[in-house]
């Protein structure tokens, strides 16, 4: 309904913990905004694993029956979109095997650049695949390893496997989670102190610290990009399974993905984005009467605008957050119908202002043209559109479900072109080098920004390139 890009996946793991299915369940609550297509959890009694994974919300999906099945102290569980896959039951994730080296579950955020080629690779030498999801292949790259333990399996494998991947990873006695060598997408590992019930501290995952919010869990710190991270009976260990690459963490966390109150790479989301408001009303100050924030994405960004400008922020538009999946649009139809379900202005607040209307990306363009148009029908004297990120010119091919580059307006036509399409009075986008700077490029970070430039950061990857891992025990 939104002309937004899809956030990718979410995942989370419980490692040690009686009641790990619900925590995790919780988890995946708190990472819902990652994606809304499908949701899965598998758990470990220590001996034997079960899985249990839908299509919908986590909430609809793991209902109280659902999760007293998923017995055990270890979990894992993940929330979708699809980037590569159709989306179906089938590709719901985890995916879980059982093969030569025992018991195996994974859950996978991200994109693998280099799937195909070894998908092929494998199907020309007998493998049988189950699923489009190119998560699929990470495990077949397990099960054919010669490695001689399941450990140094997996770690031979996330070497094979080229792109962005935040993995966790379920055996009958372990949890695993890995980040692939440029730390594309983000993963923390947190604590959850010992009670009077539990009565030893249980270790957690997740692809937000939003989740250990919800979860009580203290953040310990990030997997670091190029580790896997294995916690078992023997203790807690960490593999360098790849050699240090460049870092390429993707941007667009900060900018849309993750939620405000999450901690990403390091770096507090809200902090990013008040940051990219403040910089540009720098760049691009214009006399008006309000800012308005296209919401919820476009809410700290607009907060950090106003601070700067002096000009006040009010909520000019308020969005309804009971949207189904599905709705019965009137057979008359009714302009702009999609955007009206989510969005109403406040028009004893927009009439006869100057409004500047602040939003976090302009993908295609149709939304953002009938969100001008809302604003213009409830009495604003002028619309001055200001985005706090720049334009976006190329797709993504680390996790994001983005449109091809005919597809995205910023490619194909100029800023003006784009201001004259969506009927605004101006329209202006943040800088790339006020991005990095609000997001602490080069201090904290060093981000990938592929979307707005077009230079990818990776090559395909082959098996000659493959390097031993390194191993060090952790405490």
């Amino acid at each position: 309904m939104f002309d937004k890009f899809r956030e990718e996946c979410g995942v989370v793991a419980i490692y040690q913990n009686p009641e790990a299915a619900k925590l995790a369940y919780l988890g995946l609550h708190a990472l819902q905004h990652r994606g809304q297509e499908s949701a899965g959890i598998s758990a470990s009694n220590g001996v034997t694993l079960h899985s249990d994974k839908g299509m919908g919300l986590v909430g609809d999906i793991f209902t109280g029956p659902v999760l007293d099945k998923l017995k055990g102290s270890l979990a894992i569980g993940h929330t979708r979109y699809s980037t590569t896959g159709d989306s179906a039951l089938l590709n719901c994730q985890p995916l879980m095997v059982e093969c030569n080296k025992g018991q195996i579950a994974v859950a996978h955020n991200g994109n693998l650049v280099n799937a195909a080629d070894i998908r092929a690779r494998l199907g020309e030498g007998g493998s049988i695949f189950q699923t489009t999801s190119d998560t699929e292949v990470i495990l077949h790259l397990v099960a054919h390893s010669k490695e001689e333990t399941l450990v140094e399996a997996i770690a031979e494998s996330l070497r094979r496997i080229e792109g962005a991947f935040s993995v966790v990873i379920l055996t009958p006695d372990r949890i695993m989670a890995a980040r692939d060598p440029r730390g594309f997408r983000p993963l923390s590992m947190g604590r959850i102190p010992a009670t009077p019930t539990t009565r030893q501290e249980s270790i957690v995952f997740a692809s937000e610290t939003t989740a250990f919010d919800l979860l009580g869990a203290e953040f310990i710190r990030d997997v670091k990009p190029g580790e896997l991270v294995v916690i078992g009976p023997e203790g807690t260990s960490s593999i360098d399974f790849a050699p240090p690459m460049p870092q390429s963490a993707c941007i667009f966390e900060h900018v849309y993905f993750a939620r405000p109150d999450s901690y990403v790479f390091g770096r507090s989301v809200n902090e990013s984005r008040e940051a990219m408001g403040r910089q540009l009303a720098r760049e691009s100050a214009v006399d008006a009467d309000i800012v308005v924030a296209v919401p919820d994405s476009g809410v700290p960004a607009a907060v950090g605008f106003a601070a700067e400008s002096g000009i006040p922020y009010r909520v000019g538009l308020v969005r309804s957050h009971y949207v189904g999946r599905t709705f019965i649009e009137p057979e008359q139809g009714m302009r702009d119908f999609g955007v009206k379900l989510k969005l109403n202005p406040v028009k004893s607040i927009i009439q006869g202002k100057r409004v500047i209307l602040i939003d976090d990306s302009i993908v295609r363009g149709t939304t953002s043209k009938k969100i001008v148009r809302l604003i213009r029908n409830a009495g604003a004297k002028e619309v001055h559109m200001r985005i706090s990120c720049p334009p976006t010119i190329s797709p993504c091919y680390y996790g994001v479900d983005t449109p091809s580059k005919k597809q995205l307006i910023a490619a194909n036509k100029s800023i003006e072109e784009i201001r004259e399409f969506v009927g605004a009075d101006s329209l202006a986008y943040l800088s790339m080098e006020g991005l990095k700077a609000a997001c602490g490029d080069g201090l904290e970070n060093t981000y990938c920004t592929a979307c707005y430039t077009g230079d990818y950061p990776t090559d395909w990857v082959g098996i000659e390139d493959i390097q031993p891992a390194v191993v060090t025990k952790i405490g």
